[in-house]
């Protein structure tokens, strides 16, 4: 082996991937690893299973879940940013861990801007908004005219300072010229129990896991952030169609695939085509509305284009309602 050849040989190692690898038609050569930074069994991890099984069959490698829970998402994120960039590792990115985290906590621990790569949109989820049966009001009209009616008298549970839960409801308050007081409790499980029980009147939840309280009688459903009405609440207006867009957008949940920043463009690539194709396929499209979830697609820019969009949004949301972590 001649010196040119050798020094050519030893710059593709240190780059840490090999002509062969960065071919299109040569990725995945092994398992690929999704990790998930919420525990086994939540709706991020439900929805990531889901999206793996079909990424399993395009790339024809098997898709590890593995969950790295922790710190409201910081610990599974900052493992996807340390990970080689060769696109076996790949990470479940949230709302939260994009676009609300990086606000709260800093970018000293893991800044996504620069240290991951926007892989493409995956899900978008509803979420309704819901007030205790005893609330005074059946429809969205009543319920903004009760509420304008007497301000700081009804409560609102989130599942904690700083969560999306809390994000919306200082929208809610802005948008709505509302003034809903806010009760953190830890986690969307109190919260829900709270809403149940009265000890908050004003609730909102993804659709998946709001459903069954709602078909129970024990919430009432006002409204739904959504694209569409939904299927299963044809007679909920969407808060679009109530007048309030930016709203009814924010209230909308969004999941994603990210990788490592500096990952090969021909292996993101070769990931968002295959997640675009199984988001084609009517077994996870079904699998999907089941959880409440509808196929999101696009992208790599384009997902970035959302993360971007969402992070600015929040910024405000924060920025202006004063929320901080010590709160």
């Amino acid at each position: 082996m001649t010196f040119r050849l050798l020094h050519a040989v030893v710059c593709a190692v240190a780059a840490g991937v090999s002509a062969g690898a960065l071919a299109a038609g040569a990725y995945p050569t092994q398992p690929v690893r999704l990790i998930v930074p919420f525990a086994p069994g939540g709706s991020t991890d439900v929805l990531a299973r889901a999206v793996a099984d079909g990424l399993r069959k395009e790339l024809g490698q098997s898709v590890v879940v593995e969950n790295r829970a922790g710190a409201g998402g910081l610990i599974g994120t900052e493992a996807v940013a340390r990970a080689e960039p060769d696109g076996y590792t790949l990470g479940m990115a949230t709302v939260s861990t994009m676009a609300v985290n990086p606000l709260l906590y800093g970018t000293r621990r893991v800044d996504p801007a620069t240290q991951l790569t926007p892989v493409g949109a995956v899900a978008t989820v509803p979420v309704v908004w819901m007030v205790n049966p005893a609330f005074p009001a059946t429809d969205f009209a009543q319920f903004l005219a009760e509420l304008r009616a007497h301000p700081g008298k009804y409560s609102f549970g989130s599942p904690g300072v700083g969560s999306l839960g809390h994000l919306n409801l200082a929208a809610m308050n802005a948008d709505l010229k509302v003034e809903v007081l806010h009760v953190p409790y830890r986690g969307m499980g109190p919260a829900l129990t709270a809403a149940v029980g009265g000890e908050v009147q004003v609730q909102q939840d993804q659709y998946a896991s709001a459903q069954s309280l709602i078909k129970a009688g024990k919430l009432r459903p006002i409204a739904v952030s959504a694209p569409t009405r939904l299927a299963g609440l044809p007679q909920l207006p969407t808060l679009a169609e109530l007048g309030y867009p930016q709203l009814n957008a924010l209230g909308q949940t969004w999941f994603g695939l990210v990788a490592p920043a500096g990952t090969p463009d021909a292996v993101v690539q070769a990931v968002n085509g295959a997640a675009q194709r199984a988001l084609a396929d009517p077994a996870l499209v079904q699998r999907l509305a089941a959880l409440g979830a509808e196929p999101l697609t696009g992208t790599p820019q384009a997902f970035g284009e959302r993360i971007a969009q969402t992070l600015a949004a929040n910024r405000k949301i924060i920025e202006t309602a004063g929320i901080k972590l010590d709160e």
